[in-house]
C-alpha cells in the first residue's frame, strides 16, 4: 500500500485500473463523474461539491483517499460509508484476475468504487485523485468537468521538482472536449494548463477570473465568506461549516464548477448554500481545521506539506490564544526542512509519529527541528503527546496536531 510504502508502491500506468475495468464491464462507463485534482484542497473541493449534489437531492458518490479511521470513509453515497457486505463479495469477485495482474492497492479500490457507484446507479460521482493525476488510476474516467484546485510542491520525487512539472502532471486529468475549472493559479502554471486545454479543445475557466473573494470573518464553528461574481456584477455571502480560513481558495472553484454543473443538473442557489453550511455532517469530512475541543481550543489539521502548513500558520495567526502548543508528527518522505522551517519559534512542540512504517521515528524529528530553533520533547504515541499537551496548556491557549493524516487518525481523546 502506497500509504504505508510511499514511492515504491506507486504504479505508474493505467494498465491495471484498464484491465480491472474491463473484468467489471466497465462501470465507470455508467456513471456521470466530476475529476477532481490539486497539490491541496482537492478533498475540501470533493466533499463541499458531493454536499451540494446530495443536498439538491442527487444520489451521489464520493471517492476520496486517504482515510482517517475506516477504509470504508473511502467510497459512500450520500454521506454512508460503502456498506461491509459489498467489501468481501467484491474481493472473492475479482480474486482471479488480482491474482493474475497484481493491482495496487489504489487501482483495486478505486475499481471497487467505480463497481459500487455502478451497481447503486448514482446521479453523479466526486472522483478525486490519488497522486497526480496524468498517471493516476482515477484517470480512466471521462468525466463531465475536471477541477484543479491548486499546484504546490508535494511527492516531488514522483510528480517532478518544479511547478511546471507537477502542474502537468495534474494537467493530466483534462480530457478532451471537457470543461476544466482550475482554482489557484501563478505565473508557472497557468500556461501549463493553458497549452493542455488548447491541445484537447477543453474550454478552461480560471476561478479567480470568475470570482474574488471581497471579505472573510471566522470564528470557532463558521466560516462567512463574501463573493463577488465578476461576471455578473453580484455579491453574495456564504457560510462554510469548514472554518478553515484556507478554505475561501476553495470556494471559488467549487462556485465556477458549480456554474458549469448547472447545465447538467438543477442546482438551486439556496439549497447550494445549505449544503456549504453543514459539509460535515452531509459527507463525514474531518481533520480540515477541525475543532475537538474549547478551552483550550484543540484544532486537528491533516496539512502535511510545505504550502498545507503555509496555510494552516496563516490559520493559527488569525486565532486569539496565549500559548501555542503544536503537536507534530511527518512521514519520513515528505521534504520536512522546508515544513520545519515556517513553524514559530515561541510555540511549545511535543513531537511525535504516526504508527506507520513511514512515519519518521519522533526523536529524529525533534533532532531535525532542534536545528530550526524548535524545542519540546518527544512521544512514541499522538495521544501520548495530546494528553501532555493538555496538561500544559491554560483555558486561553491553542492546542494544534498536524503534520501527517495518519497523525491526525490516531487521536483518541474525547474529553
Amino acid at each position: 500500500m502506497f500509504s504505508r510504502s510511499g514511492a515504491k508502491a506507486y504504479k505508474a500506468d493505467l494498465k491495471n485500473t484498464i484491465a480491472l475495468c474491463s473484468f467489471l464491464n466497465n462501470p465507470q462507463d455508467k456513471i456521470k463523474t466530476v475529476h477532481i485534482a490539486g497539490t491541496n484542497g482537492k478533498g475540501s473541493v470533493s466533499h463541499i461539491l458531493a454536499a451540494i449534489f446530495q443536498a439538491n437531492g442527487y444520489k451521489t458518490g464520493l471517492y476520496t483517499s486517504p482515510h482517517l479511521k475506516d477504509f470504508r470513509e473511502r467510497v459512500k453515497i450520500n454521506g454512508e460509508m460503502m456498506s461491509p457486505e459489498f467489501l468481501p463479495e467484491f474481493v472473492d469477485k475479482t480474486k482471479a484476475i488480482v491474482e493474475e495482474i497484481s493491482p495496487s492497492f489504489f487501482e483495486l479500490t478505486f475499481a471497487m468504487a467505480l463497481d459500487y457507484f455502478a451497481q447503486h446507479e448514482v446521479d453523479i460521482a466526486i472522483i478525486e485523485t490519488g497522486l497526480g493525476g496524468r498517471l493516476d488510476s482515477t484517470n480512466v474516467i471521462m468525466p463531465l468537468l475536471s477541477v484543479i484546485t491548486n499546484i504546490s510542491y508535494d511527492h516531488t520525487d514522483i510528480l517532478g521538482d518544479t511547478l511546471a512539472k507537477i502542474a502537468y502532471e495534474k494537467a493530466g486529468i483534462i480530457k478532451p472536449n471537457v470543461p476544466v475549472v482550475i482554482g489557484d493559479v501563478v505565473p508557472e502554471t497557468r500556461p501549463v494548463f493553458e497549452n493542455k486545454a488548447a491541445e484537447t479543445h477543453s474550454p478552461i475557466f480560471f476561478a479567480q477570473d470568475e470570482y474574488e473573494i471581497l471579505s472573510t470573518t471566522y470564528d470557532v464553528k463558521y466560516l462567512d465568506v463574501e463573493v463577488l461574481n465578476k461576471k455578473l456584477k453580484e455579491k453574495d455571502t456564504y457560510r462554510l461549516d469548514l472554518n478553515g480560513l484556507y478554505q475561501q481558495k476553495n470556494i471559488l472553484p467549487v462556485l465556477s464548477a458549480v456554474d458549469l454543473l448547472k447545465n447538467n443538473f438543477s442546482l438551486k442557489p439556496d439549497k447550494i448554500k445549505s449544503a456549504l453550511s453543514k459539509v460535515k455532517s452531509l459527507t463525514g469530512l474531518y481533520g480540515r481545521w477541525d475543532v475537538i475541543h474549547e478551552k483550550p481550543v484543540v484544532a486537528l489539521d491533516v496539512a502535511h506539506n510545505e504550502d498545507g502548513i503555509r496555510q494552516l500558520l496563516y490559520q493559527i495567526n488569525q486565532t486569539e490564544f496565549q500559548q501555542l502548543h503544536i503537536v507534530f508528527g511527518m512521514v519520513k518522505d515528505k521534504d520536512i526542512e522546508k515544513v520545519l522551517i515556517q513553524f514559530p519559534q515561541n510555540a511549545t512542540y511535543y513531537f511525535t509519529k504516526a504508527q506507520n512504517p513511514r512515519a519518521l521515528p519522533e526523536n529524529e524529528l525533534r533532532e531535525k527541528a532542534i536545528r530550526y530553533g524548535l524545542n519540546g520533547a518527544a512521544y512514541s504515541s499522538v495521544n501520548d503527546a495530546l494528553e501532555d499537551a493538555l496538561q500544559h496548556a491554560s483555558d486561553k491557549d491553542l492546542i494544534v496536531i498536524c503534520g501527517s493524516v495518519f497523525v491526525i487518525a490516531e487521536v483518541e481523546n474525547t474529553f
